[in-house]
């Protein structure tokens, strides 16, 4: 659905059909107003209306304070407060059409959007204005509120689809991280195997070369000596059969 909403944006000059009130609190009101200074501003417009309460920049100000504090339902209350007034600008009902489609008050704002159109024929916006808020009242009237029923079910299903997709990836993120704590561990039972390894060579007894060669002759001479052996049991033998070829 879009809407065609324009904030209030007439605090900073006089206002057709107003009369002038340029007191203190006013302009400071104003100065802080424009820096973004909104609850500061609203501080001095409460002022000067406690001053002035017949002061329609006061009223009509405060009004514009409290709506960009989204207060709607104050700055209602402040403009009300000076509705009353003779001669009110299509503005002032620009604004409080405004604030009641803030409030889907859809009755009132086209109340306030026919009384705008009544006194400058030539806003689109607030022709605009009229149009939504118009349709928005004959679908309450018709259809119960269809209307809000209908943004309100995309709404949910809206936030129905980000649930889903935020607990798919806090699923994905489970999956990472119990892949990571696998290959982790794996890597520690692999260091911690290559480590045994390293320990177990480290335990094996080392050698100094001088033992290594004496280990090496103890061993030619074992060698040497069951050679020795083996060759005296040949002569024996052959020894023994040359006699009983003799005989």
């Amino acid at each position: 659905m879009k809407r065609y909403l324009i904030p209030l944006l007439l605090i900073l000059c006089a206002l057709p059909g107003f009369a002038q009130a340029d007191r203190h609190d006013v302009r400071a009101g104003n100065r802080k107003f424009s820096k973004g200074n909104f609850k500061e501003a609203e501080i001095d417009y409460r002022k000067a209306a406690v001053k002035d309460s017949t002061s329609l920049h006061a009223q009509y100000n405060l009004a514009s304070a409290l709506y960009r504090q989204q207060d709607y339902a104050g700055a209602a209350k402040a403009l009300e407060s000076v509705k009353e007034q003779e001669n009110l600008p299509a503005r002032y009902y620009y604004n409080a059409g405004d604030i009641a489609l803030q409030q889907k008050d859809w009755q009132t704002a086209v109340n306030d959007f026919r009384q705008a159109l009544l006194r400058d024929p030539a806003d689109l916006d607030a022709k605009e204005n009229y149009i939504y808020a118009k349709k928005m009242l004959e679908n309450q009237q018709n259809g119960g509120g269809n209307g809000d029923n209908n943004q309100q079910q995309q709404d949910q299903q809206q936030d129905q689809n980000q649930d889903q997709n935020n607990q798919n990836q806090d699923k994905q993120d489970q999956n990472q991280d119990q892949q990571q704590d696998q290959n982790q561990q794996q890597n520690q039972d692999q260091d911690q195997q290559n480590q045994d390894q390293q320990q177990q060579q480290d335990q094996q007894p080392q050698i100094s070369p001088q033992q290594a060669q004496q280990m090496l002759r103890a061993i030619q001479a074992k060698e040497k000596e069951t050679q020795d052996k083996v060759n005296k049991e040949k002569a024996a033998l052959l020894k023994s059969r040359q006699k009983e070829k003799n005989w």
